[in-house]
């Protein structure tokens, strides 16, 4: 379980095939080298096992150093998210799990992305307008005005709901510590829905299933 408030950017330092597996094998540079904008601490106190979400993604830590993060990646999460398409070089954003008695300064996010959306609009005036069309197939894919959303991982809050597709409004120190500065039209994001959104419409739905029986 995470809090959507991101704690350090990192770059991707090696992807790789893991011999005799399907896995493959992420590699994230989260030392001093890191860009800016990051800030400290998702460094100290690791434990091989504990899960750190990167751009949104619940990962299990695997291995780690005073510089490096290391991960298994699946192939369905290759698939599902937007990590199948990473490159040497690339900033991601990262955070730790929650703990009991942490402050939720976001609000709930489980690390499963629900779908792949992609950035059509992008105002850096006055005010910084994020715009997220998704243009596959979701089932019951929806956001509502006020409620929240993450976007590769980062907590927000939507202004504009509409049929796959939705605005935020972004601060300046959302783009200072997190990789969103360096986006661009028609790049790719993960996105996760409220989970107690999503929770609510399943019993509704069910239960007007098991009024119509």
């Amino acid at each position: 379980m995470f809090t959507g408030i991101i704690e350090r950017t990192a770059t991707v330092d090696a992807i790789a095939a893991r011999s005799g597996s399907d896995l493959v094998r992420l590699t994230l540079s989260a030392g001093a080298a890191s860009p800016p904008g990051g800030v400290g601490g998702v460094l100290d106190d690791l434990t091989v096992g504990e899960s750190i979400a990167v751009n949104g993604c619940c990962l299990t830590l695997v291995s780690w150093d005073d510089r490096h993060l290391e991960f298994d990646v699946v192939q369905e999460t290759l698939r599902v998210t937007t990590l199948g398409g990473l490159a040497v070089g690339h900033y991601v954003n990262l955070e730790r799990s929650l703990r009991v008695g942490d402050r939720l300064g976001g609000h709930y996010v489980t690390g499963h992305v629900d779908a792949v959306g992609e950035i059509t609009r992008f105002d850096r005036g006055d005010e910084i307008i994020l715009g997220v069309t998704v243009r596959e197939t979701v089932d019951r894919f929806e956001t509502i005005c006020k409620g929240s959303v993450s976007i590769d991982g980062i907590s927000l809050t939507v202004v504009e709901s509409h049929p796959s597709a939705f605005t935020v409004a972004l601060v300046p120190h959302t783009l200072d510590v997190t990789h969103l500065d360096g986006k661009r039209l028609g790049d790719r994001v993960n996105l996760e829905m409220d989970s107690i959104g999503k929770w609510v419409d399943h019993l509704l739905a069910a239960r007007a299933i098991d009024r119509k029986d």
